[in-house]
């Protein structure tokens, strides 16, 4: 396990370096110059110029990379081209609100999808079975920000249970007002996350039912549930598990469409300005993160696979022999 470890921990290292090359060229061929948000409309050619150099965009691409990987090696994100200030600090402040819809957005999507992607496969066929994944068809089809605006049509506009948008002044200081201001944002991501969740937890819950292991233990007089807690959920749960990572990866990722719906200062809406205004640094620094966010979680969920499921820690040490 240690040695798997160490590869692991390398092959992170290497794809955080080959993430930022691919991020600082690309960001390179885009169309526009940074230099052209730091001065007015009709500036001079010398006023660019010296806007260039200020940023040090005229120096050589090389020599502006192996820069920007030296920040990153001491955990420097960088300094913004237009607010001149450090990227870092307000990349963890917009975290402050991200990460919290994220993870709870998560959980209440797992809390749905795992009772009813169970239910919808043992008893497929029963019309509430059926109804359920029927359902998480219909789910899977209905675009984020669509929901968001029916969410605050019914629940902020007309109800005036909830606010329709925005986030407290103070922050996470106003701990009520925060957590209100992310009630609907966070069910918005939950029912469309669970909708997906829902069908692979049915597909490997059948996959367990007609499992000749499960029959085996039936057959030997344990009932359902006991053969299903000593057998069942732990095979089923590795395949779902990969599922979790790549759901919470791409929920963090895609964070930024219901961040705007509901107008949160998330990394989202500083991602946009970033783009808006041809910050470079800015969105290098949200980028960079988002990656490295990405990759701990698929390693997490490889991790949390390989302790679930004895089969794969089993190859893992035949091979290192």
């Amino acid at each position: 396990m240690g040695r798997y470890l160490l590869r692991r921990l390398a092959f992170l290292a290497v794809s955080l370096v080959l993430a930022s090359v691919v991020l600082f060229v690309l960001l390179r061929m885009l169309p526009g110059d940074p230099a052209n948000a730091l001065t007015s409309v009709g500036a001079s050619p010398e006023q660019i110029a010296a806007a260039r150099r200020s940023i040090g965009s005229d120096r050589p691409l090389p020599e502006q990379f192996v820069h920007w990987l030296g920040q990153l090696v001491t955990g420097d994100l960088g300094t913004s081209f237009v607010s001149s200030l450090p990227v870092g600090p307000e990349v963890t402040a917009r975290l402050n609100v991200t990460v919290p819809l994220t993870l709870a957005a998560f959980v209440l999507a797992v809390l749905i999808a795992v009772p009813a992607g169970f239910v919808a496969a043992y008893k497929r066929r029963t019309w509430y079975g059926a109804l359920l994944s029927g359902v998480s068809q219909l789910g899977i089809a209905v675009p984020v920000f669509w929901l968001g605006m029916i969410l605050i049509a019914v629940f902020a506009l007309n109800a005036g249970w909830l606010p329709s948008g925005g986030f407290p002044q103070d922050g996470w200081a106003a701990p009520a007002d925060a957590i209100r201001s992310l009630v609907l944002p966070v069910v918005t991501i939950a029912l469309v996350m669970s909708a997906s969740l829902i069908r692979y937890v049915r597909s490997a819950t059948l996959d367990v039912l007609g499992s000749d292991y499960l029959r085996t233990a039936r057959a030997l007089g344990e009932s359902f549930g006991t053969a299903m807690r000593r057998h069942g959920l732990r095979n089923a749960s590795v395949p779902v598990i990969s599922i979790l990572g790549i759901e919470l990866a791409s929920t963090l990722l895609g964070a930024v469409v219901v961040e705007s719906v509901y107008a949160l200062p998330g990394l989202g809406s500083l991602l946009a300005t970033g783009i808006t205004q041809h910050d470079y640094p800015v969105i290098q620094g949200v980028l960079f993160v988002s990656t490295l966010a990405v990759l701990l979680i698929g390693f997490l969920a490889d991790l949390v696979q390989r302790i679930v499921d004895p089969r794969l820690r089993g190859r893992l040490s035949g091979g290192a022999r």
